[in-house]
């Protein structure tokens, strides 16, 4: 259908389409995550080489010792533990699939997210997994998984803010996030795995991005060559305040938790 002008009655051509793409941007601060988690995994190795395991009943090494999620020392105020156990593993296997999970979903979430929010998003997931981790679950747990999901919930926001520029292919994009978040659930309902922390981080995503993740529109631009720029309209204090809403609401179940416990 053509659009008529108003000046003389002729129509007009139909508008271009014009593709815009974000800046390339070299995930740096998700491959640092995968380099410090594997150096850290390499000392859990060199630990249980050299002294056996630190505590052979649980097979935990010295590392996992001192900074796994375990309920009865974060209650003794070694609250460390809710961050620490993002950074130790238990297997390769369980690196392995952490890291590719990561990769998968760090990379192009650091690249919409920009550095800075992307390691506040990671940091807050893995608070937020081991928070829940602490209310609900005994024993002891360890993994970047409560932070990768925190990735996935973050995606799942990022898709449903921007499904205008998505267009048709918003459909499909969240279709495979609600995919992959059902098959993980699922699979943590087999024994031991964390499925709290999975849950925890989750959570931690969906809150931080709804509040502080980049939502992207079109603006017009006298700096760039082509005249429109895709721009992030979130400004720096909604980010800011996103991190607060997640520390102070997990941070106030954490509390809850210690003086229940």
């Amino acid at each position: 259908m053509s659009r008529y002008s108003a000046l003389d009655g002729t129509p007009e051509p139909p508008a271009a389409p014009v593709r815009l793409s974000l800046p390339a941007s070299v995930p740096y601060v998700t491959y640092t995550l995968v380099g410090i988690t594997g150096l850290i995994y390499l000392l859990q190795l060199g630990s249980v080489a050299l002294l056996g395991y630190a505590d052979p009943a649980a097979r935990m090494d010295l590392l996992m010792v001192y900074g796994a999620r375990i309920n009865s020392l974060i209650r003794a105020g070694q609250f460390w533990r809710l961050l620490t156990p993002v950074l130790l593993h238990a297997s390769v296997p369980h690196i392995l699939f952490n890291m590719y999970a990561l990769i998968v979903f760090g990379a192009g979430l650091e690249r919409h997210f920009g550095h800075i929010r992307f390691l506040t998003l990671y940091v807050l997931g893995g608070f937020t997994g081991n928070v829940f981790s602490f209310l609900l679950s005994n024993g002891y747990s360890v993994g970047a998984s409560t932070a990768v999901f925190a990735l996935v919930g973050a995606e799942g926001i990022f898709l449903y803010q921007n499904r205008g520029l998505l267009g048709n292919r918003f459909g499909r994009a969240i279709g495979n996030v609600l995919f992959i978040v059902a098959v993980n659930l699922a699979m943590g309902l087999t024994p031991g795995i964390d499925n709290w922390g999975h849950i925890g981080g989750l959570l931690g995503g969906l809150v931080f991005t709804w509040f502080a993740g980049p939502i992207w529109e079109v603006r017009q631009s006298v700096l760039m060559g082509a005249g429109i720029i895709l721009a992030d309209r979130r400004e720096p204090r909604e980010v800011l305040t996103g991190a607060a809403a997640v520390i102070l609401i997990f941070g106030a179940l954490a509390v809850w938790g210690l003086l229940s416990g």
